[in-house]
């Protein structure tokens, strides 16, 4: 692994599926640093919504919204040139979304990285971020998932996500530009949304919670997740990008610890001083039981940090909930996993 220190202090950075749940948060942590001048957003808005990016930005650092889709080549292509960096977390999201539609997840998914590629080869080069995914490794029962296990997707979106990290480090190679693929694992909090049929675990579970229902836990709640705080992952995105580090190899970002779907419950519960219900279901088609990072490459990347734990996280989280139960928004697409 390397990387490449950036000292610009006048960076425009544009963001692909910048109006999402991550694309959201991230504008806002992007617009609070001294060394941007703008950022870009380009979104389709068939998941992200605009109201995710509402007062964000001023005079100063404005955040302009182009709508419109990464597949569209010669937009991503003049988008890249006017940006001094990129943020690439464009995608048709969810594992089970992919089952049921996996061509759209893999035309979206794959060509639309390429045209990003493309657009950071034309312009002579950009520093990039990329967003893949912990469903990369699939069900390999090592744990914590370390970059060196052999990936092995289960659903058309993993496989699409590897298709699209090995893309960007092949990119990277023949073409001399820095750039890291971040592996997400699981992100969660203010501005994502449920409501949809393909929603995350946490706002499924809020929304279930604060509507009196019962909770919502597809087969016996013990499968477990590293749950990671938005702001977290924001925090990393925009230092990357802004920094133009670099990796020669996927990057985790996660923080090497491991909650069960009823650990969340039980936080919640904790949160809303009352218990919950639970509805067990079946176990969704593609899933894997366990998932935890191994944080190794990203300490080398940007040194030890403290993440958010998942009882403030959920408090910050529910803090963005009206008291009533109802979202601000209505539904919205659930985070890469």
């Amino acid at each position: 692994m390397s990387e490449t220190t950036s000292t610009r202090d006048d960076q425009h950075v544009l963001v692909t599926g910048g109006a999402g749940f991550i694309g959201g948060n991230l504008a806002r942590r992007l617009v609070d640093d001294d060394r941007v001048t703008r950022v870009t957003v380009l979104d389709d808005l068939s998941t992200g919504r605009p109201d995710n990016l509402d007062g964000v930005g001023d005079a100063d650092t404005p955040v302009e919204l182009v709508e419109g889709t990464v597949l569209d080549e010669a937009l991503v292509t003049r988008l890249v040139a006017e940006a001094t960096a990129v943020v690439h977390l464009a995608a048709i999201p969810s594992v089970p979304r992919s089952v049921d539609q996996p061509r759209p997840s893999m035309t979206t998914n794959v060509d639309g990285t390429v045209n990003v590629l493309e657009g950071v080869r034309a312009a002579g080069g950009r520093p990039l971020v990329f967003a893949s995914s912990s469903s990369v490794y699939g069900a390999a029962e090592v744990l914590p998932k370390t970059i060196d296990l052999a990936p092995a997707p289960l659903s058309p979106y993993a496989v699409s996500k590897l298709a699209g990290e090995s893309a960007v480090l092949a990119w990277r190679h023949c073409y001399g530009f820095p750039a890291v693929p971040f592996r997400f694992f699981n992100v969660y909090g203010p501005r994502q949304r449920a409501g949809d049929a393909y929603a995350a675990v946490v706002p499924a579970f809020l929304d279930a919670a604060l509507a009196g229902r019962d909770i919502p836990v597809n087969g016996d709640g013990m499968q477990s997740r590293d749950f990671t705080y938005v702001g977290d992952v924001t925090d990393v995105l925009a230092e990357v990008a802004l920094g133009g580090l670099d990796s020669a190899r996927p990057v985790n970002l996660a923080f090497g610890r491991r909650w069960t779907l009823l650990d969340v419950i039980a936080e919640l519960e904790t949160l809303l001083g009352r218990s919950l219900d639970v509805a067990f279901g079946p176990d969704r088609a593609g899933d894997v039981r366990h998932s935890q990072a191994d944080p190794a490459g990203l300490e080398q990347l940007l040194g030890t940090r403290t993440p958010v734990e998942l009882g403030p996280g959920l408090a910050r989280t529910l803090a963005w909930w009206d008291p009533d139960g109802a979202q601000t928004g209505g539904p919205s697409a659930p985070d890469p996993a």
